[in-house]
């Protein structure tokens, strides 16, 4: 079963990621000042990976793909790994919609 790993770095902020069932991390945040806003950035990911429109699928400079999964507002929630391929960036999408929604958190913060 996947799960959402929450941890806090040196510089004090807290991420989370949320890992598949192999263990490959295939969204993560960027930085939050609290855990509680962490906190809501896994709940706001849980909502949002039901709805296909929510996933902005992107290339980079260097002929990788990724996506963004972005919230109501158009704020980004989480970026995901970088693929070789399309079709692979594709799956890491239909793994977040299927396992984000009942994914268990694993709070690793001090």
């Amino acid at each position: 079963m996947g799960k959402f790993v929450i941890s806090q770095r040196a510089n004090g902020q807290y991420y989370f990621s949320l890992k598949a069932d192999n263990g490959e991390i295939v969204l993560a945040s960027e930085g939050y000042t609290s855990k509680v806003g962490c906190l809501r950035g896994v709940d706001a990911v849980k909502v949002n990976a039901r709805d296909e429109s929510k996933f902005d699928r992107k290339s980079s400079t260097n002929a990788k793909y990724y996506f963004n999964l972005k919230a109501a507002n158009g704020q980004i929630i989480g970026t995901s790994e970088m693929y070789q391929t399309s079709v692979g960036r594709d799956n890491g999408i239909d793994v977040v919609k299927r396992v984000a929604p009942v994914a268990v958190v694993n709070d690793l913060s001090s």
